[in-house]
């Protein structure tokens, strides 16, 4: 991106060198299309780094309060953990349960930090997919020395 922009710049200096002019505005019609070029590509550098990374995270976080269930172990915004006993979606809060005494808290949806139950089944997919990988690699080398031994 900056090397674009630098390239940008050198094009605009260049145009008001060879034509001679002191003044960007007397450097000719390429001086402004270089100006709405810079403008378009510091937009569009803006939009890629910050504007859809926050939108995309929202999306996700959007997704995870959607598909609480009874039973998930979830973190909260404050840091209180607790499994899930009640969802009300017309309400948008749900009730957990914290501790061995069974203290039950009501809060709203949007306070929810994390589904720890989906973490955990995430990285136990990942566990048995790097494992299921380990093994075809496994068996496939030892099929290797199989024809070679032969």
């Amino acid at each position: 991106m900056f090397n674009s922009l630098i390239n940008a710049m050198a094009l605009y200096t260049a145009d008001a060198a060879t034509t001679g002019a002191t003044d960007p505005a007397q450097a000719g019609c390429g001086g402004s299309y270089t100006l709405l070029i810079m403008y378009v590509v510091i937009f569009a550098g803006l939009y890629f780094f910050m504007i859809r990374p926050n939108s995309k995270k929202k999306k996700q976080e959007e997704e995870l309060k959607k598909n609480i269930n009874i039973g998930d172990d979830i973190t909260t915004i404050g840091g209180i953990c607790g499994k899930v006993v009640a969802v009300r979606d017309e309400d948008e809060e749900i009730i957990i349960e914290t501790g061995s005494d069974r203290v039950k808290l009501r809060f709203k949806k949007w306070c929810i930090y994390s589904n720890n139950t989906a973490i955990a089944a995430q990285e136990e997919e990942k566990k048995r997919q790097a494992e299921e990988k380990a093994k075809a690699k496994a068996d496939k080398k030892a099929a290797k020395e199989n024809k070679n031994n032969q």
